[in-house]
């Protein structure tokens, strides 16, 4: 009797452990931690909420945030995270507005930055008829051109808008091209040819249709 309880031992303690390691195994791997990895993304930085009337002109337009995904969630992808400063109830003046971040299941390490100073103005409006600026280095003449629309408006801040001296399209000329029929965007301008930003050109896009002449033979048609 007492040789088969010896015999039976080992057996009957080999299966209590087995039956540890087997219920040792599922309670870790149902409660099993999943690394997860910081994600830095640079998101650009929306003004929300604000009046038609009224338009922010802030100097950051990006915000670099670091990221955690919660466990057990896929990573994050760029386009799911926004970075938003919300203006409601704001009249025009300079304000300190703090950034918040839109993301699903997240966890936000580090946000910079925390904060975004801004002014609010008035916003304002003026027609202008469309300018065209040749570029490139190609040996033609421009034979005929039109642009639709022949105008744009252009709205931003009054104090910006008085700036504002022009609106152009801005047209490469080729050697190789005997004509052109493209959607180009007008750019607001200063005196001196630069881009003035913070405006708003409509419409963003102008068709442009040119036709082209070597410059040597047009200068024999003369």
């Amino acid at each position: 009797m007492l040789r088969i309880i010896r015999h039976n031992f080992a057996l009957k303690a080999l299966a209590v452990l087995l039956a540890l390691i087997g219920w040792a195994y599922f309670r870790l791997a149902g409660n099993a931690i999943v690394p997860t990895f910081e994600e830095h993304l640079t998101v650009p930085i929306t003004a929300v909420n604000l009046p038609p009337e009224l338009i922010a002109t802030y100097a950051d337009k990006t915000a670099t945030v670091a990221i955690l995904p919660k466990n057990g969630e896929p990573p994050i992808k760029p386009a799911e995270v926004k970075a938003v400063l919300d203006l409601s109830n704001r009249a025009a003046g300079v304000y300190n507005v703090p950034v918040q971040l839109v993301a699903p299941n997240v966890v936000v390490q580090s946000l910079s930055p925390a904060s975004v100073s801004l002014t609010v103005s008035k916003m304002d409006q003026k027609t202008f008829p469309l300018a065209v600026h040749y570029g490139g280095q190609g040996d033609v003449v421009v034979s005929h051109f039109t642009l639709t629309p022949a105008t744009a408006v252009v709205r931003g801040p009054t104090e910006t808008l008085s700036q504002v001296a022009t609106v152009r399209v801005d047209i490469s000329l080729s050697s190789g091209k005997a004509k052109l029929d493209a959607m180009i965007r007008p750019v607001a301008v200063n005196s001196a040819g630069q881009e003035i930003p913070d405006v708003q050109v409509v419409p963003n896009l102008v068709r442009v249709q040119a036709r082209f002449l070597p410059g040597t033979a047009a200068a024999h048609g003369r």
